[in-house]
Formats: structure tokens, C-alpha cells, sequence
């Protein structure tokens, strides 16, 4: 039986790299795309601010052609779902009839997506919908995931957890009410290593900064190492 063509949104980030790992598990899919918005003005992930040169060798990484869509900044979200129709009537040419997610547990968002979907003809699928968060962050880890946090909101969680490596110490460290997978917006991620990747993205980390109200730490492209498993290590 043939596999049913896939793009997958792609925010950078943790979970969405998961949900590649977990389609390509499944042998019931084939994600023939990475699909991601990129804000024009300044040429990152729109909120998890990476840099568009990391998503592309992201993609790479993945083996998948990624599709990234301008937005302008700020985007109206009139713009921002014609912009989406146009890519979904892309994807409707090119024989693909499932778009994944890899939201965890926001009802509003899935309910959001499945409505807009509906209207151009395409299925929307949730790989790691309804997981526990504590377990699967704890999985991510243990199979190799190597995630550094790109945006974290001030408002919910200590600005000193930007920059930080996703990893069991940060989830030690994480207070009680914060969700360990960031569900709920406190922080977002950049993925630069993972049994999804065919290898790690070298990287350095760069300055940390606050703007429009949320903290952003800026990865840097890292210089190609012998020893590409290492991890990050600080710009000078």
C-alpha cells in the first residue's frame, strides 16, 4: 500500500522534529515537506526566532525539502491564512492530502487548524497529540534530541531559562506549573541534533535579548566540527 504524502509544520522546534520521528515510524506516511513560516523582515521562524539559514540546514538534516512561506512583520492573520491557503493549494497539486502537527494538547489550536484545513480539502493529523508531556520530554532526551530554548516568556518562566539546553537538568529546574514540553507558551525551541537528523547541526549561541515583550536568545551557525556530536558551545 502506497504511503499517504504528508507536509509537516515545521516550527524549528522540539516537537514538531519529534513528529517526523514518530511518521517515519509509522510507515504510514511520507513526509515529502517541512512547512514553515518565516518572518520577512527579519528572515526567522516567526516566534521561535531562528535564524532561516538553521532551518534550512534543519531540513538538510532531515532529508526533506523544506517549503518556507513570508509573512510580513506583523502579520495580520488575514494575511497570515491566505498565505497558508495558497501553500495548501500547493500542496493539493502535488498529490499531498495530510498535513501534520505536533501540537500536544490545545484544543482551541487543533480545533483551529482542523477548520481551516477542512476548507482546502486536506487532513490534518496530530502524532503526539494527547502524550504526557513529563514522559515524552524525558523520551526526546533519552533518544538523543538535542534542543537549546530560543524564546521564552518572561511573563510565565524566568528569563534565565533562554539559551538554556533542553535537557534533564532544565526539567529539574522547571517550576511546577510550567509545562515540560512548553505547550502552554513559555518557552520555544531550536532542535539541532536527533534521531530525525542525519546529523547534528553545528551551532553556537549567541546573545540573549528581550523584544515585543518575550526573551530570545539567537543561535549561530557553528563551524563544521570532526566531532559533529558535540554540543554547543558558546560565541565569542
Amino acid at each position: 500500500m502506497a504511503r499517504k504524502k504528508v507536509w509537516l509544520s515545521w516550527s524549528s522546534g522540539k516537537d514538531s522534529a519529534w513528529s517526523l520521528e514518530v511518521l517515519r515510524r509509522s510507515g504510514e506516511f511520507e513526509v515529502v515537506a517541512l512547512l514553515t513560516t518565516v518572518n520577512q523582515e527579519f528572515e526567522r521562524v516567526a516566534m521561535h526566532a531562528v535564524r532561516e539559514g538553521l532551518l534550512r540546514e534543519q531540513a538538510a538534516s532531515a532529508g526533506v525539502p523544506l517549503i518556507a512561506v513570508p509573512i510580513p512583520y506583523p502579520c495580520p492573520n488575514d494575511t497570515y491564512e491566505r498565505a497558508m491557503a495558497q501553500a495548501m493549494a500547493r500542496a493539493k497539486a502535488e498529490g499531498v492530502t495530510h498535513v501534520a502537527f505536533g501540537d500536544l494538547f490545545l484544543e482551541d489550536i487543533r480545533k483551529y487548524r482542523e477548520e481551516k484545513l477542512a476548507g482546502c480539502q486536506m487532513t490534518p493529523i496530530f502524532p503526539v497529540w494527547g502524550l504526557d508531556t513529563k514522559q515524552l520530554a524525558r523520551e526526546m532526551i533519552a533518544s538523543g534530541v538535542r534542543a537549546i530554548l530560543t524564546c521564552v516568556n518572561p511573563k510565565q518562566l524566568d528569563a534565565k531559562f533562554a539559551g538554556r539546553e533542553f535537557d534533564e537538568r532544565l526539567l529539574a529546574e522547571l517550576p511546577p506549573e510550567i509545562d515540560p514540553c512548553g505547550e502552554n507558551g513559555e518557552f520555544h525551541s531550536f532542535v539541532y541534533a536527533g534521531p530525525m537528523f542525519r546529523a547534528p547541526v553545528p551551532i553556537e549561541l549567541g546573545s540573549v535579548v528581550e523584544r515585543d515583550g518575550f526573551v530570545f536568545a539567537d543561535v549561530l551557525p557553528g563551524a563544521k566540527r570532526a566531532d559533529e556530536g558535540q554540543e554547543f558551545k558558546p560565541a565569542d
